[in-house]
């Protein structure tokens, strides 16, 4: 019997993952939420571009709540953690990029007693955070011994990222360096990612400090830049780089950064991705270390990353190829050091149900 799967929101990462949950040998699309009101009533595989699918799109919390399924894949732009508890209340599992990838000490009491409830777990994954700044790390990891640093980063021009509204009110990008620099991308990537830092630490031991160190750094343009929220000015802000690091007294032990470009022209400072490109980097320093690229989940081009960006492809796959293993697990909160290796499923013309 196939798991039947909600698609909650209907985004770049729930379109793909609809895509996704549609090619999975052993998921069956029942439902999906959307939040704009001239979504709903419309096929769901129409509005993803896939042809019908025989699945009505709803913004109905309760209906969705009252539907027979066994996982909802959860990708609003943000996520409501009381939303989340009556998914797992209602005997649903859920698995989302937006969050709960490693809680440990944050007040999850009402979403494990939702699961207690419902029978229910609740899983975060996604790339980064997620993959790039957790599962990659601690895998490459078990070929070192004497750690003593991680990195994962990722370098991405965002002028592939077909989201005006949050390049803009969120991303903040075109705004000033003064505007810039009360970002909430600080707090929002973050929590996120001090999850993921907080996986690191737990399983490689480090005796981390009790405060964390965070950077914000931005360039301008100096000339106009096409973007998605238009003409980017000069003086305004058309790249930013984030970090975020754990020490052990004082010493760097665990790096994330993210490199966000409106490209690699017409920037102060004159930032660029290198000679390597748009990319995700793992880094582990020990006894020996380690350095792996990630190609391939970014566009071949603006245009092409405006219709479908792999990055975002990427984050839904992960997503949509943990609900089995998901499914079967007992109830609770689960992170990747929970959950055994979880992987794709084969084309489905290269499986023995093809020939």
């Amino acid at each position: 019997m196939a798991l039947r799967v909600i698609q909650w929101a209907t985004g770049g990462v729930g379109r793909a993952a609809i895509e996704g949950i549609v090619a999975h040998p052993q998921l069956e699309l029942v439902g999906c939420w959307v939040h704009s009101e001239d979504k709903v009533g419309r096929d769901v595989g129409e509005l993803c571009g896939l042809g019908p699918l025989g699945v009505q799109a709803t913004n109905d919390v309760d209906t969705l709540l009252a539907l027979e399924a066994d996982c909802v894949m959860y990708s609003p732009i943000m996520p409501d953690p009381a939303l989340v508890a009556r998914l797992l209340a209602s005997g649903k599992n859920v698995v989302t990029p937006l969050g709960w990838f490693f809680p440990g000490k944050r007040n999850v009491a009402e979403l494990e007693q939702a699961c207690s409830a419902g029978g229910s777990t609740l899983h975060g994954s996604g790339i980064h955070p997620g993959g790039i700044t957790e599962r990659f790390p601690l895998m490459v990891s078990a070929l070192s011994s004497a750690i003593t640093h991680v990195r994962a980063e990722e370098f991405s021009d965002i002028r592939t990222y077909g989201a005006p509204g949050v390049v803009s009110d969120i991303m903040l990008f075109g705004k000033t360096p003064e505007e810039a620099a009360k970002s909430p991308m600080v707090e929002l990537l973050g929590n996120g990612f001090g999850q993921s830092m907080d996986m690191l630490a737990s399983e490689l031991q480090f005796d981390i400090d009790a405060e964390p160190v965070t950077r914000h750094e931005v360039a301008v343009a100096t000339r106009p830049i096409d973007s998605p929220i238009g003409p980017i000015q000069p003086g305004r802000v058309a790249a930013q780089r984030f970090t975020w690091e754990y020490t052990v007294r004082q010493q760097p032990v665990i790096t994330v950064r993210v490199n966000w470009f409106m490209g690699e022209e017409n920037l102060d400072p004159g930032w660029n991705f290198g000679p390597e490109g748009e990319r995700f980097e793992v880094a582990v320093a020990g006894d020996p270390s380690s350095h792996v690229t990630f190609h391939g989940w970014h566009p071949e081009s603006v245009a092409a990353g405006l219709e479908r960006n792999p990055g975002i492809v990427a984050t839904a796959n992960h997503c949509v190829s943990a609900i089995p293993y998901v499914c079967a697990a007992s109830p609770g909160i689960k992170t990747y050091l929970d959950l055994p290796l979880i992987a794709g499923r084969a084309a489905p013309a290269l499986t023995s149900g093809s020939a």
